[in-house]
C-alpha cells in the first residue's frame, strides 16, 4: 500500500441483511380487533399503527396528518421525507379508523392523538406481547469478524416501521400490483422494493405447497 493509498482505502466491513419485520393478514387482525376498552392510550397507539398499517403512510406523516387532508374516500399527503405529493385511497379499516376520531379535538386539527415516537415504541412491543406476537425471529450481527446470531420475539422488534412494511407486503401477497403500490407509498424505484416481493414471493410458495398435502 502506498504512502498516499489510505485516501481511497474502504474496508469491507461484514453486515447482516436485517430481516423485514412486519405483520401478517392474520396478525393485523388479531391486533385490530383487540379489545382495549379499558386502556385508552393503548388504543391510540394501536389505531396510528394500524392507520399506517392500512394507508403505507408513516409514523411522521401519520402524526402531520390534518383533517383538511380529509375526505370521504381518500387522504391527501405531502411526505415528510421525500416531500412526495399523494393521493392514498381509503379502504373499509382506514375509514373506520377515522371516524373513531372524527368527534375528537387534538391540537392544530389533528386527526390523530399521536405520541413521541419512543413512546409509541415501548407501547407497540407491549401490544404485540397482549396479542401473542412470539414467533420467533433471527437477528443477525457481525463483531470484530464474528457472526452473532439471537432469536427474539416478533413483539420485541415491533416499531412504527413496521406498519408501512405491514402495508406493503400485504397489499403483494393480495396480488396488487407493484406498481399500483408504489403509487400509495412514493417509492419510485423499484429495486427498493425487491425484498418485499421476494417475501410475497416467499409465501406464494408455501401456499402453493398446501396442494402436495392434498
Amino acid at each position: 500500500m502506498g504512502c498516499n493509498d489510505y485516501q481511497t482505502f474502504r474496508p469491507k466491513l461484514q453486515k447482516a441483511e436485517k430481516p423485514v419485520i412486519f405483520l401478517e393478514w392474520e396478525e393485523l387482525m388479531r391486533l385490530y380487533h383487540l379489545d382495549l376498552s379499558d386502556r385508552p392510550e393503548m388504543s391510540h397507539v394501536r389505531d396510528v399503527f394500524a392507520f399506517c398499517a392500512f394507508t403505507s403512510l408513516r409514523y411522521s406523516d401519520v402524526k402531520a396528518l390534518r383533517w383538511p387532508d380529509v375526505s370521504d374516500t381518500c387522504i391527501k399527503v405531502t411526505t415528510q421525507k421525500t416531500t412526495d405529493a399523494l393521493v392514498i385511497e381509503l379502504n373499509d379499516y382506514s375509514s373506520d379508523l377515522i371516524g373513531r376520531y372524527v368527534d375528537e379535538a387534538y391540537p392544530d386539527d389533528r386527526v390523530f392523538p399521536v405520541i413521541s415516537n419512543q413512546k409509541m415504541n415501548e407501547r407497540l412491543k407491549e401490544l404485540g406481547k397482549l396479542c401473542g406476537f412470539d414467533n420467533l425471529i433471527r437477528m443477525t450481527e457481525f463483531r470484530n469478524g464474528r457472526r452473532k446470531d439471537r432469536m427474539l420475539p416478533k413483539w420485541a422488534l415491533l416499531t412504527t416501521h413496521a406498519a408501512r412494511r405491514t402495508f406493503i407486503c400485504n397489499a403483494l401477497m393480495m396480488g396488487i400490483a407493484p406498481n399500483v403500490v408504489m403509487r400509495w407509498t412514493g417509492h419510485d424505484d423499484y429495486n427498493s422494493m425487491k425484498p418485499y416481493i421476494a417475501i410475497a414471493d416467499s409465501v406464494k410458495a408455501q401456499e402453493m405447497a398446501k396442494f402436495n398435502k392434498k
